[in-house]
């Protein structure tokens, strides 16, 4: 005859078996569930993920732009300083190179140009007189060789 206690004992076992039963059903449920909804859950971590690109990207993007501005900045005020500090060095040539051409006594532009004004004047000048008056053979190239003949009488008498 089975007693009070056997029969609460198979009623427990029965509850376990019917437990580990749920569970393992339940296991079973949520692999499938996981299998049907597992592509979609991996399109959502890609979607996920390219718009997190995206954004870093941007990100990225204008660090990038805002390094490039700052660079320009520098090589526009180096390139500025640069100059500046150029024009000062060539100024400084210069004055040097005048200054020696000075001792040596070559002329300036400026005495350059006021000789080859007065060289046109002076040309202006004799156009004139050309104009005026014809030009007539000059008697120095007659008297020339009477001289040296004169010369030639004193050296033979000397």
């Amino acid at each position: 005859m089975a007693t009070q206690d056997d029969d609460s004992n198979g009623k427990a076992a029965d509850r376990i078996k019917d437990s580990a039963q749920q569970i393992w059903l339940a296991g079973l449920g949520a692999f499938a569930k996981m299998q049907q909804e597992g592509s979609k859950a991996f399109e959502a971590l890609v979607k996920d993920g390219a718009g997190m690109q995206k954004k870093t990207q941007q990100a990225a993007e204008e660090t990038l732009a805002q390094a490039q501005q700052r660079m320009a900045g520098f090589a526009s005020e180096f390139g500025t300083k640069a100059a500046g500090q150029w024009g000062k060095l060539e100024n400084i040539f210069e004055d040097r190179v005048a200054r020696a051409l000075e001792k040596l006594g070559a002329p300036t532009a400026a005495d350059m140009a006021a000789l080859q004004a007065r060289v046109e004047a002076l040309e202006a000048q004799l156009k004139k007189q050309a104009g005026a008056a014809p030009r007539k053979p000059t008697a120095r190239k007659t008297a020339a060789p009477a001289a040296k003949k004169t010369t030639l009488r004193r050296s033979k008498a000397g």
